[in-house]
Parts: C-alpha cells; sequence; structure tokens
C-alpha cells in the first residue's frame, strides 16, 4: 500500500508567521505533510490546474483574489480551502464555500486536527479526485428566471422589454420584475434612454465575488424603469468588460437577483461555446452570462425573424441549445415581427418543424408569433409604455408556462424550529466526576 500524506499549497503575505511555521513543520516531518509554497494567487491556480492531487490551499484573508472563482477551483480539484484568518477582512467564508477557518496564531495540533476533517490524503505517486465536502447555495426562495435569446438584429432586447413589461403587470409579480442585460454587447441601456452606466451586472458580479448582499443591496444596484413597472440591471458599458466578470461571482449575482426579485427577464447572446468545443478556456469564460443564464433558466425564449435567414437563425440557436443540454420543453420558439395571416404563419411553423427534423424527439413547441407594431421605434426614442394589446398575449403565454411548469424554482428553507430549553433538562458536568457517568436526564 502506497503512504499517504497531506500535500498542502500555502499562499500568505510576505513574512506571514505561520507560513514559516507550516513550513518548518513539513521539512521536520512533524505533521505527515507536503507543503508547496506559492507566492500569488495565480501561481497558486496554475498548480490547481496542473492535475496534481492538492488536499488544502492556506492561505491568507486579506489577499485580494481569495474569492469564489477561487475556491471553485480547488474545490474542482478536490483540494479543500483552509483561510487563515487575521482579522483584517470580515466575510462570511462559508458563504464562499471555504472549508474551514483557523486563527492566525494557531498551532500545529490545530492544523492537523483541520486537515483530518476535511482534508483527503494523497497516496504517494498518485493524484486525488475525490472533491472536498460542499457548502449548498444559500435556501429560501428563487423567482422564475426567463432568458431571451436570438441572433443579431432579430429585436431579442425589445421582445425581453415586452415580456418584463408584461409580467410586470400581473398582481402576482407588482414590483418584483427585474429586466436584466447579460448581453456582451449591451443596448438596454440606451433602449431606456438611460444616460448613467453603473451600476450595473459587473458591480452585480462584484459585489458576490466574497460575500452575500442582502436583498436591498441587490435591488439598489437596479433602476427603476416607473412607466414599464419593472426594474432594470445595466450590462457591461464596453464589449471587453467581460473580463470583469468572474464566473462564480457571476453565478451568485444571478442567484442574488432571483432571491431579491419574483421574476427575471435576461436578455443573453446565442453564443454557448465552452473550452470542450472550442478548446479555449477564454472562450467559455467570454460567454459565462450566456451559459450560467441558459442552463438555469427555467424558461427560454429563442427569437427569430420570418424569411430564410431570419428562419434559420432560429433553427440554429434552438439545435445549440439542444445540444447544449437544454430540454426541449424549455424552449419558447417566437417568430418576430411576423406576417398576420394564419396562411402564412402555418407556412412557418410547417417549415420550423420540418426543418427542425430529428431534433423534434425533444418536445420543442412550436412558434408563437409576434406581430410588427407600427411606431414602436418612437415609443422606445420616447421611454413610453408599450402597447399593451401588443404585449399582453405574449406575457399571457409566457405566465402560464411559468405556472405550468413551476419555473419558479422554489427551494424549500428549511429552519429547524427554536424550542425552548428548560433549566436543568440538559443535566449537569463538573470535572469531578468520573469519565464514564452519564449527565443526568
Amino acid at each position: 500500500m502506497n503512504a499517504e500524506r497531506y500535500v498542502v499549497l500555502g499562499t500568505a503575505q510576505v513574512r506571514s508567521p505561520w507560513f514559516r511555521e507550516v513550513a518548518r513543520w513539513a521539512n521536520s516531518a512533524m505533521l505527515p505533510m507536503e507543503f508547496v509554497k506559492t507566492m500569488s494567487i495565480e501561481e497558486a491556480r496554475v498548480r490547481l490546474r496542473s492535475g496534481r492531487g492538492f488536499s488544502a490551499l492556506l492561505i491568507d484573508d486579506s489577499l485580494a483574489g481569495l474569492d469564489r472563482d477561487l475556491v471553485q477551483m480547488a474545490r474542482d480539484a478536490g483540494c479543500a480551502v483552509i483561510v487563515i484568518e487575521s482579522g483584517r477582512a470580515a466575510r462570511q467564508w462559508g458563504e464562499l464555500g471555504v472549508a474551514a477557518v483557523l486563527p492566525a496564531g494557531f498551532s500545529r495540533s490545530d492544523l492537523h486536527q483541520i486537515l483530518s476533517q476535511v482534508a483527503t490524503p494523497v497516496p504517494l505517486g498518485q493524484a486525488t479526485d475525490l472533491a472536498p465536502p460542499g457548502v449548498g447555495e444559500a435556501s429560501g426562495y428563487r423567482g422564475a428566471l426567463v432568458a431571451v435569446t436570438g441572433a443579431g438584429g432579430v429585436g431579442r432586447s425589445t421582445v425581453a422589454m415586452a415580456v418584463a413589461q408584461g409580467l410586470a403587470a400581473d398582481p402576482r409579480y407588482l414590483d418584483n420584475v427585474c429586466l436584466a442585460d447579460l448581453a456582451l454587447t449591451a443596448e438596454l441601456a440606451m433602449l431606456h434612454g438611460t444616460q448613467d452606466v453603473v451600476p450595473g451586472v459587473v458591480e452585480l458580479a462584484e459585489a458576490h465575488r466574497s460575500g452575500t448582499p442582502s436583498i436591498d443591496a441587490v435591488r439598489a444596484l437596479t433602476w427603476r424603469v416607473n412607466e414599464r413597472g419593472y426594474h432594470l440591471l445595466l450590462g457591461l458599458r464596453q464589449h471587453r468588460d467581460w473580463t470583469a466578470v468572474r464566473p462564480r461571482a457571476f453565478s451568485a449575482g444571478l442567484d442574488g437577483l432571483r432571491r431579491s426579485f419574483r421574476g427575471v427577464v435576461a436578455d443573453v447572446d446565442a453564443d454557448l461555446e465552452g473550452e470542450r468545443a472550442s478548446g479555449s478556456l477564454d472562450v467559455e469564460e467570454r460567454n459565462t452570462m450566456a451559459r450560467t443564464t441558459s442552463a438555469a433558466a427555467g424558461l427560454i425564449i429563442v427569437v427569430g425573424q420570418p424569411g430564410m435567414k431570419g428562419m434559420h437563425g432560429l433553427l440554429r440557436t434552438v439545435r445549440d441549445l439542444l445540444a447544449y443540454g437544454i430540454e426541449g420543453s424549455r424552449l419558447l420558439p417566437l417568430v418576430n415581427r411576423s406576417p398576420r395571416g394564419g396562411r402564412a404563419r402555418a407556412a412557418l411553423t410547417a417549415t420550423f418543424g420540418e426543418l427542425l427534423g430529428p431534433q423534434a424527439d425533444h418536445g420543442v413547441p412550436s412558434p408563437v408569433f409576434l406581430p410588427e407594431r407600427r411606431y414602436l421605434d418612437d415609443l422606445l426614442r420616447d421611454g413610453a409604455r408599450l402597447p399593451d394589446g401588443w404585449v399582453n398575449p405574449l406575457a399571457t403565454t409566457v405566465g402560464r408556462l411559468l405556472d405550468t411548469h413551476d419555473h419558479g424554482a422554489r427551494i424549500p428553507l428549511e429552519v429547524p424550529e427554536m424550542v425552548p430549553v428548560r433549566p436543568g433538562s440538559l443535566g449537569s458536568w463538573t470535572p469531578d466526576e468520573p469519565e464514564d457517568t452519564e449527565p443526568d436526564q
């Protein structure tokens, strides 16, 4: 049998006393561990990606790169994160997925005990594929998430605005709908005539990078659109700002929106390529907002247009979503600026079903139609309310689908009932009693 020991990564501030002590314990065999020093967060990330098995990552709480993404990377590599708390950064470490916290002046026995509880020993010459115990997401209510996607130029953003306004008119969603611009080329700020560019999705992700803000703090990052009854989360200021939105922080931010609103309508891109398809991790991170939102959405509205190019884009997006693993029942194809005649619509429906081919086995429904609306650009320019007669049929369909499939994603809030303790009911214990003496009942 191969001998086992703990393989521990360490990252700390310059001249941290605990860093030297842990190295001394490891080098003198006072602890059954191998201590691998890293000089920066980036070096720790490189080692975690190397494929070598690590038992734990010891890290200073004051390092700027200690966030959800680093913790998740370590957990994915089977490495428990142990934070050395100096008191300079007050955070809820459990919410980030940290396995344990040690005070700055911890002893050798303290470290050994924590390692035995949360870390997995690594056999000599082998890597580990066992992940440490995970910390679940915060429990509680999650609002419905509707993603609106489609090829460029099909009116995707306008459809998202119409869905958000229609849901906000429902008394159940009154003042509890958020329209989120999660596209790389964000245009909802322009369509709403918003002069301010902050706060937005970057600030939402940053707020969730190292903690879980309150519901009021999340709602404060949005803008109230009084004419249409919903809140607006602005998108990226520039296309390149996607580099500031880290995957785990964005995932937590999206979850924070769902905790704060009963309904979230997200305008997202149709690009879902990841590292497996493209061979590039950068491509996957660039598409983080679209991939994360599509995977979490209870309903995805896929927008297209009539005509050869419009139907081709609609079918391609549907196929990409199915290939990404989205169930067909969660998709709602929509033909924007559609003809009003029944015969023309029937022809589009038949064309869609015929060209979708074998993918029809996945349960993708037939398209719904949103007709052309005159003077729509004038209404958007003036910031006026969209015509209810144009919005309501689509909102009714979306609301019915959300109700039918329970896309609100209600997560049970399990809070144990508090029971008063009667004095004396827990028994007693004194140091003078023998070890085998049972407490009084």
